[in-house]
């Protein structure tokens, strides 16, 4: 027991990283192979410029939209061609892919799972961080995630194109209405992309935040509620939106490239 007035005992001297038994290193390890396995896929099919046009169904792929470029394939600019030809280190849709790096880079979650997994700071619970010095987010790289309110808002009419992308697939041949498989996935995947949009800080902020009488504001009010239940399960949202843009651009291209085809349930 230590005096009153006597200084505090010094810290003990552990020469060991961590006393942790348990597999502490397994989290960070699926986190980073989770993560480089959709980085590396997304990479890739961003820039090989094949198979993510259907223009039978109208289906295309997340990775391509907006398609706004004489580079596009014919059908696939539906909203127009904005610009003419692009060279082969621009993708395609150069025009949503900034904005949904940035936002998902700077998400709460993400910068989470990423410092613990890739930064290791710190990797795991009572684990010693390999950096001597850590200055947070007051200087550059790391201050550009105070942006993420911002690209918040270009999530939002970026998942608008998708929902139009969605609403254009159930269009079948000469201009019926159609439902296929591809038609199911690709709704499915924007919904949760919308789930895991809203379900944001930002969003929370943006629909509840500075009140000081939520009485007075009761759609705020009820909006919030609506988006703070989601909060919850942003983390969730965050990793099946991955598969789910996987799992959509994947079926997209094998129905392009005739490698299978879509499993149609009506027209």
């Amino acid at each position: 027991m230590t005096e009153i007035g006597a200084p505090p005992p010094a810290r003990a001297a552990i020469a060991a990283r961590t006393l942790r038994t348990d597999r502490w290193w397994l989290a960070p390890l699926l986190t980073t192979l989770g993560l480089s396995v959709f980085v590396v896929y997304a990479t890739i099919r961003s820039f090989v410029r094949t198979a993510y046009w259907v223009d039978e169904y109208h289906y295309l792929t997340p990775f391509y939209s907006p398609c706004i470029s004489e580079s596009c394939v014919p059908g696939a600019s539906h909203l127009g061609v904005w610009v003419g030809e692009l060279p082969m280190w621009i993708p395609l849709a150069f025009l949503s892919l900034p904005f949904l790096l940035g936002f998902r880079l700077t998400c709460y979650y993400y910068r989470r799972a990423y410092y613990r997994s890739i930064w290791l700071a710190p990797p795991a619970c009572a684990v010693a961080e390999p950096h001597a010095r850590y200055t947070g987010e007051t200087r550059l790289p790391l201050i550009i995630q105070n942006s993420h309110r911002y690209f918040f808002y270009f999530a939002v009419v970026i998942s608008s194109i998708n929902t139009y992308d969605a609403v254009r697939a159930y269009q079948g041949p000469n201009g019926s209405f159609g439902l296929g498989l591809g038609t199911l996935i690709i709704t499915a995947n924007v919904i949760l992309l919308w789930a895991y949009t809203v379900s944001c800080h930002s969003c929370r902020h943006v629909t509840g935040g500075r009140l000081k009488h939520f009485s007075a504001h009761p759609v705020r009010y009820r909006l919030w509620t609506w988006v703070s239940r989601l909060n919850t399960r942003h983390m969730q949202f965050a990793w099946i939106t991955l598969g789910t843009l996987i799992l959509t651009d994947f079926y997209i291209m094998l129905v392009a490239s005739g490698t299978i085809s879509d499993l149609r349930l009506i027209n």
